[in-house]
């Protein structure tokens, strides 16, 4: 239970570092309420996406694994994107066009994937260690 704690708050906050770039190079439509927000709404936009990634994003796959079959996988891409977009669509003040989510949507993928293999590198080196 603790090891899945720290691997959501280490991709949460990845997360949060990855749209806070991502907003910064392609954001559209920066609003005052994006200013002051500052780090707190940043932080809130990386907890939507990542509870909107852990717990929407396999049932949007399942319901599109036609699409994703079809295209030989490059219908995650818009999956991913669309991840994004739904999440700064409930961040107050953050927005991006969809393109640029799906832009987005990559990088961070990228992101929680060498995450997610430097847990499990780490965690087996652990494992033989004890």
């Amino acid at each position: 239970m603790g090891r899945q704690f720290s691997i959501f708050l280490t991709r949460w906050l990845l997360n949060t570092f990855g749209l806070w770039l991502a907003i910064k190079l392609f954001g559209t439509g920066i609003s005052e309420a994006q200013i002051t927000a500052g780090l707190w709404g940043f932080l809130l936009a990386g907890l939507i996406f990542s509870i909107i990634n852990s717990v929407l994003r396999p049932i949007v796959i399942i319901l599109s694994l036609p699409a994703i079959l079809l295209t030989l996988g490059l219908f995650t891409f818009i999956v991913n994107g669309l991840m994004v977009y739904v999440s700064l669509k409930l961040s107050p003040g953050l927005s991006m066009t969809f393109l640029h989510s799906i832009i987005t949507g990559i990088v961070l993928s990228l992101i929680n994937y060498i995450v997610s293999s430097l847990f499990d590198i780490r965690f087996e080196t652990l494992k033989k260690e004890t």
